[in-house]
């Protein structure tokens, strides 16, 4: 029995990578977003283009404009001459922001008076905005201290922790290990048994001496292999080439690997279970990868979810392998902490992969 099983997990290594599509599918993706993710999903704003509406032109609201345009936020100016122009200017989304400083604002400077600066954001890329007001804010902070004279009664000292230098890159490509696991995994498994209906093979399966458990084995393990292949990979170009830091051991990176693997196994083994043809069986796989992305707290913090989102969350597996990848990259994570994220990975994985069966169980009674 657990030759014919070793023969099954050949079978379907050599499906998926026995043919020039199957190794485009599971190694382009890779190649690609390892590439592009770092350097294209940055979290940072530069070289944006501030709008500026002077109607003051003293020389107190030009070396405010020239603080700002030293910044690396701001690299590009453009001066227009009126409100119409401004608001054409954020309309055609030629800048991020808007400064407009009041006709007699150095006068109100010169004389100690309230001097206020308005700052107008672009909504349509609110975080963007924010992050692009907080900079300019800090500018102005910078300045008034500079023309009191005073040092601050009080300082605000900031520590990063675990991300000194605030590097997007850090935040991004653990996250991107889980993210082509996911994709990698949920694309072998869920496609398994559909291509098998489609090809016409799977009656054979039906007809063999190998139980359902055996079956959904055969076509769990080769998913997982490939989720180990391309989360090492990934992990190894992160550390090595784009210097993220990685503090925690290689064993409890492989241990979250092969719980991960588990709970998308499960999940495929489902799609793949209820597809008629690998069409459905891809559709499927997109229509899960989207809210698992979503709901996991790479787009947006969990916290800040309605309630209801926040329970799907809590049976969201990539939810938990993020979390358990941040920690072995960033933050020196020990087994009791990785153990944490791990049982509940392999709770999802005992559930669905149990589904599973039963769907297998049934389609061979």
């Amino acid at each position: 029995m657990w030759y014919r099983l070793w023969r099954l997990i050949v079978k379907e290594l050599q499906a998926v990578l026995g043919n020039p599509q199957g190794r485009v599918m599971l190694i382009m993706p890779v190649i690609l977003q390892t590439v592009l993710f770092p350097f294209a999903a940055t979290l940072e704003v530069k070289n944006s283009t501030l709008v500026v509406y002077n109607q003051d032109q003293g020389p107190m609201a030009i070396e405010l404009i020239q603080r700002l345009a030293s910044t690396a936020a701001f690299t590009h100016v453009l001066n227009v001459h009126s409100e119409q122009a401004l608001r054409e200017a954020l309309t055609e989304q030629q800048a991020l922001i808007a400064v407009r400083f009041a006709p007699d604002f150095s006068r109100q400077v010169l004389s100690g008076q309230q001097a206020p600066v308005q700052l107008i954001l672009d909504g349509r890329r609110s975080n963007a905005g924010q992050i692009a007001s907080a900079y300019a804010s800090q500018v102005l902070t910078d300045y008034w201290q500079s023309r009191s004279g005073r040092p601050p009664t009080s300082t605000l000292v900031v520590r990063n922790l675990y991300n000194p230098n605030l590097d997007y890159k850090w935040f991004v490509l653990p996250s991107l290990v889980a993210i082509i696991t996911t994709i990698g995994c949920l694309m072998v498994t869920a496609l398994s048994v559909a291509r098998e209906r489609e090809e016409g093979t799977f009656d054979q399966l039906l007809v063999s001496p190998l139980t359902p458990a055996y079956i959904m084995a055969g076509k769990a393990v080769p998913g997982i292999l490939v989720a180990i292949a391309q989360g090492s990979l990934i992990a190894t170009v992160a550390h090595w080439v784009y210097g993220v830091p990685f503090t925690g051991s290689i064993a409890m990176l492989l241990a979250g690997m092969v719980g991960y693997g588990l709970a998308l196994a499960g999940v495929g083994l489902l799609i793949s279970s209820v597809a008629s043809t690998q069409q459905q069986a891809f559709l499927g796989v997109f229509a899960f990868m989207v809210p698992a992305v979503i709901l996991s707290g790479y787009v947006s913090p969990i916290e800040n979810m309605p309630t209801l989102f926040q329970w799907v969350a809590e049976v969201n597996p990539l939810t938990y392998f993020i979390a358990l990848l941040k920690g072995v990259f960033l933050k020196s994570d020990g087994w009791s902490a990785v153990a944490n994220r791990l049982w509940p990975l392999l709770l999802i994985a005992l559930t669905t992969l149990t589904t599973a069966w039963a769907l297998f169980r049934r389609q061979l009674a």
